[in-house]
């Protein structure tokens, strides 16, 4: 008995310690969920969040990081150079930035400028969707270009 409350103690700072720097979001409720729930994309957007910020580096196919942002080649590219500039901090979206979210923008701007310098790039998109428009509710960028 004492091993199973050791482990559910493990399990639970764990878990506190995984799930603390992210942003306060509505409850999770797995029965009769009316008003309070996670949609399957914020859902995502919170383990994103959670990955992105306490294990660094770890994204597979890392094209950059900075201490605020990362950029990993889109899953299912809608063009031949289409990069997801994600920053570090738990925004949902653009309707969510808030002053101290600052440097953080800054920062993907930042990256995204670099990488157009580095490919040479002249014609290309940055795009970010809102509400009801994204896939995973976590405030990223993208950058699309065909092959110059």
């Amino acid at each position: 008995m004492l091993k199973y409350i050791l482990i559910f103690l493990f399990g639970a700072a764990l878990g506190a310690y995984l799930f603390s720097d992210t942003q306060p979001r509505t409850f999770l409720e797995i029965k009769d969920c009316q008003n309070n729930c996670f949609s399957s994309q914020e859902l995502l957007g919170l383990i994103a969040s959670v990955g992105i910020q306490k294990y660094p580096g770890s994204p597979p196919n890392l094209v950059k990081e900075t201490d605020k942002s990362i950029v990993i080649p889109h899953p299912y590219p809608e063009t031949p150079i289409h990069y997801l500039v994600i920053p570090k901090k738990d925004i949902k979206n653009i309707r969510e930035v808030s002053s101290e979210d600052q440097a953080y923008i800054m920062d993907a701007f930042a990256v995204i400028r670099a990488i157009v310098k580095e490919k040479g790039l002249s014609d290309y998109q940055v795009i970010t969707n809102g509400p009801g428009q994204q896939q995973v509710t976590y405030l990223h960028f993208h950058l699309m270009a065909q092959e110059k």
